[in-house]
């Protein structure tokens, strides 16, 4: 069933407007056979579907590009990808813009209305700064002002109580560490907003690949700590978007 056909039923009395809105909501999508591209996603969940890079090939990459392309695609989200991926989608969309330090590419041709409220994202060490740019930059791209707290995490605590001004001013945080991932648990107890951690895979040996860090978020005591999966940045920013725009647009 194309689009034509259901505003042709519509018309006709056959459907309703929800039904038909429905039925647009689910279509289309394209089979590239190593891909299939989910074009109303953005209509279904308000953001358009994201490109994993890790994995692809440069040609399937280029491929998917191409084909969004095609189909008008004016937002493009695509994370670990690598510089010769970036060139790639430049030579398609030549705004596109490279975000080395979290392997992250976006194209921004029709930006996302500003969302109401702050994103504040808080990292454990400066070793956890690419799954914290992951996050900030999908927060961003997705429409939200996002600040940027680096290196507070518990091993010098006096660096995040010197820091308590900007948890107050939060509408959403996200928290970023790893080791014993134990910074999400103390600003957790400071705040009454919505907390996200995100477990990260930096630590020595019995940090075991991030598992310490989400089974000690995980086991937080401090309430309202939601937690992703280990570097989950990716995650950690579209949640946060998904809370934050609750509070309307700007």
């Amino acid at each position: 069933m194309d689009v034509k056909k259901i505003l042709q039923d519509l018309k006709d009395g056959g459907i309703s407007v929800d039904e038909a809105a429905d039925k647009i909501r689910y279509m289309p999508f394209e089979d590239l056979k190593y891909a299939m591209i989910d074009y109303n996603r953005e209509l279904r969940v308000g953001c358009p579907e994201v490109i994993y890079g890790e994995g692809k090939t440069l040609e399937q990459i280029t491929g998917i590009v191409s084909n969004m392309a095609k189909n008008k695609a004016e937002n493009i989200l695509l994370t670990r990808v690598t510089k010769e991926a970036y060139e790639i989608v430049k030579k398609i969309y030549p705004g596109a813009e490279h975000y080395p330090v979290c392997r992250i590419v976006t194209v921004r041709e029709n930006p996302f209305p500003k969302n109401r409220g702050l994103i504040k994202v808080f990292s454990g060490g400066t070793s956890d700064m690419a799954i914290s740019e992951e996050a900030a930059v999908t927060a961003e791209f997705l429409g939200n002002d996002v600040e940027r707290i680096y290196d507070v995490g518990v091993a010098g605590i006096h660096r995040l109580l010197s820091k308590l001004d900007k948890i107050k001013e939060a509408n959403v945080i996200i928290v970023v560490a790893g080791m014993e991932g134990a910074l999400a648990s103390v600003i957790g107890g400071l705040t009454d907003k919505p907390v996200i951690a995100v477990p990260t895979s930096i630590g020595y040996g019995a940090n075991l690949g991030g598992m310490a860090a989400l089974l000690s978020m995980l086991n937080s005591c401090a309430s309202g700590v939601g937690v992703v999966n280990i570097d989950n940045g990716f995650g950690a920013g579209y949640l946060a978007n998904n809370i934050n725009k609750l509070g309307g647009k700007i």
